[in-house]
């Protein structure tokens, strides 16, 4: 299983653009849940805290579910 990491802040943009596509935590979780992730809310959370990094797939299926080129997630 491989893991992003990195200095951007990552998890903020992920924030961001959630925020962006009018979606709660809860919104994003069940649908990366019904594509097969086995990520929780309070996982999301730490995500977009940076207290955790996110998982390729699952940065791979976010990107499917707010329909946003990889670029929005590494802006800086």
């Amino acid at each position: 299983m491989k893991w992003i990491l990195s200095d951007i802040a990552l998890g903020r943009n992920i924030q961001t653009i959630r925020m962006q596509k009018n979606m709660t935590q809860t919104d994003v979780v069940a649908k990366l849940q019904l594509m097969g992730s086995m990520m929780s809310r309070s996982t999301l959370a730490n995500i977009e805290t940076g207290r955790r990094n996110i998982k390729v797939n699952d940065l791979r299926l976010l990107k499917h579910i707010f329909d946003v080129s990889y670029e929005e997630f590494f802006r800086e």
